[in-house]
């Protein structure tokens, strides 16, 4: 199954005018790198955020989020966002915002 491609657009929308974030295929979707950290991304139909430890923990309390995990092993500080969650732009925003918060405070990739 490929990745929702409206998603995909309305991401561009969001970063638009944000020249450090790239894109790249990856794990059968596609990732949104920040200085070359995956800040968020698209599998199938989910939104995947990445997170601090503190702020997943306080995600996970919604039952339509949960932890990223599509091969057996969950990755650590990464969630996928059900597609209902992010219906509204401004709720897209609003978790979108939530892995560029955390992806800027990596070391950058080169």
């Amino acid at each position: 199954m490929a990745y929702n491609d409206d998603l995909e657009y309305k991401i561009d929308m969001f970063i638009k005018n944000d020249n450090r974030i790239s894109k790249k295929k990856m794990f059968g979707g596609i990732g949104f790198l920040l200085n070359g950290n995956m800040c968020f991304g698209i599998y199938k139909d989910f939104l995947i955020i990445r997170t601090t430890p503190g702020k997943g923990e306080e995600l996970l309390k919604n039952d339509q989020i949960r932890i990223f995990d599509i091969t057996g092993r969950p990755m650590k500080g990464w969630l996928m966002v059900s597609p209902d969650l992010i219906n509204e732009r401004t709720d897209l925003a609003v978790f979108l915002q939530t892995g560029l918060d955390f992806a800027v405070t990596l070391p950058g990739k080169t």
